[in-house]
């Protein structure tokens, strides 16, 4: 049988793994689903359409699965869906989809979400990627593979960060952050390439000065954005040992609808 502490609710047609652990008074609504060995702390509240995989651990004070908070929503049903592994600190906030978009949020496999983050409707989250506290995204956001953000950054809808991008602290976000590319400040401003986060994921040196010069074709060479996306073309061609990281970082580019922070 899960662990559930007496006083916290656990209402019928929940389904919990029977390694499950619910501390003291929090709430478990009637569509959830939690899988192996995730623990939810005291006075969490996890409603709606939403499943949670294993091993994750939710810090006290979290809602997770409400409905989105926006005046489109009239209702439908829609759903948050959590993978494994996650840290989610306290006084968290998670909403579930909208209609309008996929009707799903998505938080991936291995994140580390500190205090006081929010995740809107319709974001969607990959893997590994660290959220300091405060860190808030409106709906529709995309944070793709190991982005970093720090604290109380701010994402404007509807934008994309990019793969082991990194945000500074008080960031205020309104277009899109290519892949590897660090940022800071209000207007945001790009301050070259996440060159110490590349190293401890195992980038070789060479990888990382092909990144830097790739950067600068992007940032300092002068160039038009369609004539740095050829630019990149001909790096890609000319390093193949490199291709698929600048290969990430133009592709990026082409489908950027908002612009990128240039």
């Amino acid at each position: 049988m899960a662990k559930i502490h007496p006083t916290a609710i656990v209402e019928p047609g929940a389904e919990l793994h029977p390694t499950v652990e619910i501390g003291p008074y929090s709430i478990i609504g009637p569509e959830v689903v939690i899988g192996a060995r995730t623990r939810i702390g005291p006075h969490v509240v996890i409603d709606g359409k939403t499943t949670i995989g294993e091993d994750n651990v939710f810090y006290q004070f979290s809602s997770i699965g409400a409905a989105p908070q926006d005046k489109k929503y009239n209702g439908e049903l829609t759903r948050l869906e959590i993978g494994d592994r996650n840290m989610i600190r306290e006084f968290c906030t998670f909403n579930r989809g909208t209609a309008q978009d996929l009707g799903v949020t998505r938080l991936g496999n291995d994140n580390w979400i500190m205090a006081y983050v929010h995740l809107a409707h319709d974001c969607q989250i990959g893997n590994h990627t660290i959220f300091a506290n405060n860190a808030q995204l409106a709906g529709h956001v995309q944070v793709d593979d190991w982005a970093i953000l720090g604290g109380h950054s701010g994402v404007h809808q509807f934008c994309k960060i990019g793969a082991h991008a990194m945000l500074g602290m008080f960031t205020s976000l309104t277009q899109d952050v290519p892949p590897y590319v660090i940022l800071n400040g209000n207007p945001a401003a790009a301050h070259g390439i996440n060159s110490e986060g590349l190293k401890r994921r195992g980038f070789s040196k060479e990888a990382i000065q092909a990144l830097r010069h790739a950067y600068k074709l992007l940032y300092k060479s002068g160039h038009t954005l369609d004539e740095a996306k050829a630019a990149l073309i001909n790096e890609e061609q000319s390093q193949p040992e490199h291709a698929a990281h600048i290969r990430l970082l133009r592709e990026f580019l082409e489908t950027s609808t908002r612009g990128i922070i240039r």
